[in-house]
């Protein structure tokens, strides 16, 4: 995901760049030859894997990597974009598997670049990252353990982040009106309307009134950190380390996408990571509880982030939900991509409010508790 101003996807920020144009970029910006290159999908930023020919000189040259060109409108706060390629580097230093730039011929980690003439020329931050070898969450049966285990990362990383990170422009990370920051959930009152008039509007203003009168006023009281904030099962790549493909055991080896990085809390991070596990399971209901007893592993909940989380999760699936169907009147062309969550997210959220609160918590802390106690689960 990315770009927070919805308003100006209006004036087309995405990208637009052709193959041709974008192998061109790479050569000249990275110095790297092309071999191969192909688009891949995105929301409205523009990503293609690129494959590179090595050459004398460039043994340590990997040869694959991802072409990130970042929208226009955040293309203008390059602080923001330094910061968030800063914490990447930060991350693969501390044992995160996470993607790295390769350096421009100038030797910077980005590199502003034009496209068009005239009056419709516009500009973009174009970075070269590694790419990360993997399958992603999306296309596995998850278990209970790989759950925990994603729940462990997210925990861990914010944490690493909270206690580690410094840089000069990491006020950069508060971004205000960034509809993205679950804090932000009442800005949907803004797209709603690309719902139409039916059930599904009808829950979402549900999910927007209870978080303005139950979550906003508590704010204050949540433990702030830096959230990756888009740990969905696309952005989590994992590897098997057993030859049985009856049983595969899954360990996480790749974490894609910090464009979606700002100060939040703890909770939040959760309440995102357990929404986006649920989109691709068989049993939805269940994954909040081998999720959240990863995260508390490391970072147990207090009792009013424990309160919290049935609406969080919830409005994370109205902000996924809501930005998709309206950024798809933007873009009919990618409404197959944008609409991904849509598949199964409504038919999960309906579920969370038919069953209520306190039926979906009782599961999702009661699975949590057995880990607690060494209990099967």
């Amino acid at each position: 995901m990315s770009s927070g101003n919805l308003q100006g996807s209006q004036t087309l920020i995405k990208p637009a760049f052709s193959e041709k144009e974008a192998t061109e970029l790479v050569e000249r910006v990275f110095g790297l030859k092309v071999s191969a290159i192909r688009s891949l999908p995105s929301y409205d930023d523009q990503n293609f894997h690129v494959h590179v020919s090595r050459s004398e000189g460039t043994a340590d040259c990997a040869d694959e990597y991802v072409l990130k060109i970042t929208n226009c409108e955040d293309s203008q706060n390059p602080e923001l974009i330094e910061v968030q390629t800063q914490i990447m580097l930060f991350l693969n230093v501390e044992g995160f598997p996470s993607a790295t730039p390769h350096l421009t011929k100038d030797g910077n980690i980005m590199s502003l670049e034009s496209l068009g003439t005239g009056p419709v020329t516009k500009k973009y931050m174009v970075r070269l990252l590694t790419y990360l070898p993997g399958m992603t969450v999306a296309t596995i049966s998850t278990n209970p353990h790989i759950l925990y285990e994603i729940g462990k990362l997210a925990a861990r990383l914010d944490k690493t982040l909270a206690e580690k990170f410094h840089h000069p422009s990491i006020k950069s990370l508060h971004r205000g009106k960034f509809i993205w920051n679950l804090a932000n959930v009442p800005l949907l009152e803004q797209y709603i309307h690309a719902l139409g008039q039916n059930s599904y509007r009808e829950v979402v203003e549900q999910v927007i009134q209870k978080f303005k009168d139950k979550i906003v006023p508590k704010l204050r009281n949540f433990r702030a950190c830096i959230n990756h904030g888009d740990l969905n099962d696309y952005n989590i790549l994992l590897d098997s380390n057993t030859a049985s493909p009856e049983n595969p055991q899954y360990r996480v080896s790749g974490i894609l996408d910090f464009s979606d990085m700002s100060y939040g809390y703890y909770v939040f991070e959760l309440a995102i990571t357990i929404m986006y596990m649920m989109i691709e399971s068989k049993d939805p209901l269940s994954v909040g509880g081998h999720v959240l007893a990863g995260f508390e592993s490391i970072v147990p909940l207090t009792t009013e982030e424990k309160d919290a989380l049935f609406l969080l999760v919830s409005g994370r699936f109205s902000q996924s939900l809501v930005v998709a169907s309206y950024t798809s009147l933007l873009y009919p062309e990618n409404k197959e991509y944008l609409m991904i969550t849509a598949k199964t997210g409504w038919k999960h959220l309906l579920r969370m409010f038919d069953m209520g609160q306190e039926a979906v918590e009782k599961i999702w802390f009661e699975t949590a508790k057995a880990y607690m106690n060494n209990e099967p689960v």
